[in-house]
């Protein structure tokens, strides 16, 4: 079996060929995420702390957080999980996948040091491997560096060597930086404050007017509603004289 493993604090990663199953033997039963000793590994191991964070079967087929099983099973999947990458908008499919618990099937085991031991092992712990790209956000840049507001995130950003050409000068690559505070966005921002403001405004003058307009026609319809009541009670007056007349 394969053991590739990784230490996050220097970057590196290697792959180690393991055929002994009674050294192997550690790893079984385990789920993804549980942490074990690899001490028996051999004397370069000792104090080291390994997580289990995957693996491939013989074929191929990834390990599946939370399927609890150390066989290999058929899921529906769709977008947002692990072991799948769909095609189209709202795309499912149902995948083979293999579960989380580590077996002798594996031909790959993928582990990460939680803690480190008392010996160097080569090509894994004694090695730094840099960061290609540095902070986009200018946040982290800021964090990174210790700047204040004042400074100009701008100068500080970790631009890239691109390959150099025969007899060109050489050139550099910087990102985008993201969440940029510039003088265009502020005035974009004061913009769209105004347009708020305006609309606001706008819907208040156009509640009073309508207030207004209302209490109009009520008003109107009032006076209709009296003049119409004044009517008829002075035609019924007339013809109760008329009626009283006649006799």
């Amino acid at each position: 079996m394969k053991l590739n493993v990784a230490i996050p604090s220097t970057g590196a990663q290697k792959v180690f060929e393991e055929h002994d199953e009674h050294k192997l033997r550690v790893f079984y039963e385990k789920r993804m995420g549980a942490e074990v000793e690899a001490d028996i590994l051999g004397d370069d191991w000792k104090g080291y702390v390994l997580r289990i964070t995957g693996g491939n079967d013989k074929q191929g087929f990834p390990m599946k957080q939370g399927v609890l099983s150390n066989g290999r099973v058929r899921l529906l999947l769709s977008k947002g999980h692990s072991c799948y990458r769909p095609r189209r908008t709202g795309e499912r499919k149902r995948k083979s996948v293999r579960g989380c618990i580590v077996d002798g099937n594996l031909s790959a085991l993928s582990l990460t040091v939680v803690k480190k031991g008392e010996k160097e092992i080569e090509g894994l712990t004694d090695v730094t491997v840099p960061r290609r790209l540095g902070p986009k956000r200018a946040s982290k840049i800021r964090k990174l560096y210790n700047l204040t507001k004042e400074d100009d995130v701008r100068q500080y950003v970790i631009k890239r060597p691109l390959p150099v050409k025969e007899g060109k000068k050489q050139r550099f690559k910087s990102p985008k930086i993201q969440r940029l505070i510039t003088p265009v966005m502020l005035q974009r921002k004061r913009h769209r404050v105004a347009l708020k403001r305006r609309r606001a405004e706008k819907r208040k003058h156009e509640a009073a007017d309508y207030a207004k307009l209302l209490a109009q026609r009520q008003k109107e319809a009032k006076e209709k509603k009296q003049l119409e009541a004044k009517r008829r009670r002075s035609a019924s007056l007339r013809e109760s004289k008329t009626s009283i007349s006649s006799k």
